[in-house]
């Protein structure tokens, strides 16, 4: 990337929503009202960023419960992010979106979106398609996974050595995901990551504010 391509990420970040600290991936529940309760006590300890996603949910319940979060996520300051859906997103006034492998280019969720709202995509154990996703105009990426991971356990696995080496060349916030515990995510901080995406260490904690609270302080040692 060029001083001219960096300066101008740089400045198109700075005015965005933050892409930092503790990344919190919603569980797949089809009780909104219950996975309001657990999203309420993950920002109360401290989570910076929400992730809508719900696999077993319909159209309809997608929008609800994307609905509900975009108000709590404005309560909380926090930034909202979609997976997948860069529609939904638009619809119910998110902060971007997030884009998987197969889940459309930045190109087509920027012209859907706009300037002012965020695009993420998936980048796996790929620092070059990083790069290049970038140079196209995503706001952050995402590598992983780093450990092994029950929600995908056939996921692309991916070294913390490559997060090392790739976040000098990388002028964008770095989301890692993967099997993330408050015992092995402060080596990926430590290596470069921004923001580390929690789904089962956070959901599944007996106290999910306290363990939010837990991977907050893990980029406050930093």
């Amino acid at each position: 990337m060029t001083k001219k391509a960096k300066k101008k990420t740089v400045k198109r970040l700075a005015t965005k929503p933050a892409i930092a600290g503790l990344y919190a991936i919603t569980p797949d529940l089809a009780d909104t009202n219950e996975l309001l309760r657990k999203v309420r006590l993950a920002l109360q300890g401290g989570a910076r960023v929400l992730q809508y996603r719900n696999k077993i949910a319909d159209a309809a319940l997608r929008f609800q419960q994307a609905t509900a979060f975009r108000h709590l996520t404005r309560e909380f300051d926090t930034t909202f992010i979609v997976n997948d859906d860069a529609a939904l997103a638009l619809r119910v006034n998110a902060d971007g979106v997030h884009l998987g492998g197969e889940d459309g280019s930045v190109a087509t969720a920027r012209a859907l979106l706009g300037e002012t709202k965020l695009v993420g995509v998936s980048c796996y154990n790929r620092a070059p398609l990083a790069l290049a996703v970038v140079q196209q105009g995503a706001d952050y990426v995402a590598f992983g996974a780093f450990f092994p991971s029950s929600v995908k356990p056939e996921a692309v696995k991916a070294e913390v050595s490559m997060l090392r080496e790739a976040r000098p060349e990388i002028h964008a916030p770095i989301v890692a995901i993967g099997g993330i515990t408050q015992q092995n995510g402060a080596e990926l901080v430590a290596a470069g990551a921004d923001s580390l995406a929690v789904i089962s260490a956070l959901w599944d904690a007996t106290d999910i504010e306290a363990s939010a609270k837990e991977f907050s302080t893990l980029f406050s040692r930093t």
